[in-house]
């Protein structure tokens, strides 16, 4: 009798953590190194990124995405970014489709809502794909707005799936809209040395300016997505000191480090944590120049590892160009001494820890800038998962008890 329960035991746990390494592990991947192990996919990859599409699916749980070959992505090559960015983004489902899923279809078809019609970009329901099983095992797609002499794209095989995360099936052909494929209008001219100059960045402006490397890079980028930080003008007044005493290719890397190239919102910066890589990382082959971007709450950060810099404001975000205000000037990890974060202080006691919290209050300076990073906790979906793993366990338990 002791041993079956100590079987059931096992055997509660065992599924137990099964699910949570599967949870786990669905919650982690990204598009861009799925194809990159696939070269026919070469151009379809390298354009999910121009277009930043590769972010867009990176972010969401569940998704499908219909891969075309080299051969069949040069259909696309007349038409503009923007408009490449609107039919690939047909080739992105809203929904988990894995090969099993597509063959077993109920009544052999169905619609699913795409990454065009999901983002608001598609009028009525011309964001829509078709999906249609054959007899003999062929799956068909066609938009809803296709032309009646357009022909359906058809299933290939499946490149890559994750259970109910992502799945990439490769399909013989790009899709067929007229709503998609209709013209983009180019985004309305922005001076930028305008824009920095009306709200908090006036003096940043003038460094921009003063530049005409950097000058030129961001003026070249922002018209294909970049998001630009820049230090209002206490900020810069606090770091020009120590700007000065830099030489002109350290001035332009700091200058760059403040230039994303890749558009992000408001909203995706306060729900997406992580690494970005700057347009200092792409005129510095052989250094990272990257920070890391947090939220907590309502509340963005920046972190060099040298400097700790808040956003405060936005300046101006129109897509494909976002602008924000921070706090302190941004200090690279290249140029200047990483400031080691503090050992954590002992917990204290409970006698005296309401007379701590009582003292304590809100007050900084820079020798406070840089956060420990967190690289020992538990994310809270694992914490979960192992708790219902214990739970199981000893509901086995009781079950035999």
């Amino acid at each position: 009798m002791a041993a079956a329960r100590l079987w059931v035991v096992a055997v509660a746990v065992a599924v137990a953590v099964a699910v949570m390494a599967a949870a786990v592990e669905g919650k982690s991947y990204n598009i861009t190194k799925i194809l990159a192990a696939h070269p026919e996919f070469s151009k379809f990859n390298e354009m999910l990124s121009k277009t930043r599409l590769a972010y867009d699916i990176n972010r969401r749980q569940t998704i499908t995405v219909l891969a075309v070959d080299n051969s069949a992505m040069a259909s696309l090559d007349h038409f503009t970014l923007p408009t490449i960015r609107h039919i690939l983004s047909l080739h992105i489902l809203v929904d988990y489709y894995g090969s099993k899923k597509l063959h077993a279809l109920s009544h052999g078809a169905t619609a699913s809502s795409s990454m065009f019609q999901a983002t608001g970009s598609a009028p009525g329901t011309t964001g829509y794909v078709n999906i249609t099983s054959h007899k003999g095992g062929k799956i068909d797609f066609i938009s809803e707005d296709a032309d009646e002499s357009a022909k359906p794209s058809r299933y290939v095989k499946s490149v890559k799936e994750i259970p109910y995360d992502i799945s990439v099936l490769q399909v013989s052909s790009v899709l067929s809209s007229s709503e998609a494929e209709a013209p983009v209008p180019p985004p309305a001219p922005v001076n930028l040395t305008e824009l920095l100059s009306k709200k908090y960045c006036k003096s940043f402006a003038g460094l921009l300016a003063a530049n005409a490397d950097v000058f030129r890079a961001v003026n070249e980028t922002k018209d294909n997505g970049l998001t630009l930080f820049c230090p209002v003008d206490a900020a810069v007044a606090a770091f020009m000191p120590s700007y000065k005493n830099l030489t002109a290719k350290a001035k332009t890397a700091i200058l760059l480090y403040h230039a994303v190239p890749d558009y992000f919102s408001l909203q995706l910066l306060k729900s997406n944590n992580g690494m970005v890589t700057t347009l200092a990382t792409a005129s510095e082959s052989k250094k990272d120049y990257s920070y890391d971007v947090q939220n907590k709450g309502e509340t963005v950060t920046l972190d060099t590892r040298v400097v700790n810099s808040a956003v405060t404001a936005t300046v101006g975000d129109a897509e494909p160009l976002a602008v924000y205000a921070v706090t302190k000037f941004l200090k690279p990890k290249e140029l200047y001494k990483v400031v080691e974060a503090p050992a954590p202080a002992p917990e204290p006691s409970k006698k005296h820890k309401s007379a701590a919290d009582d003292s304590s209050d809100d007050s900084s300076d820079d020798s406070g800038d840089v956060k420990a990073h967190k690289g020992a906790a538990a994310p809270a979906p694992l914490a979960r998962w192992a708790t219902a793993a214990a739970a199981a366990a000893v509901a086995a338990l009781m079950l035999m008890a």
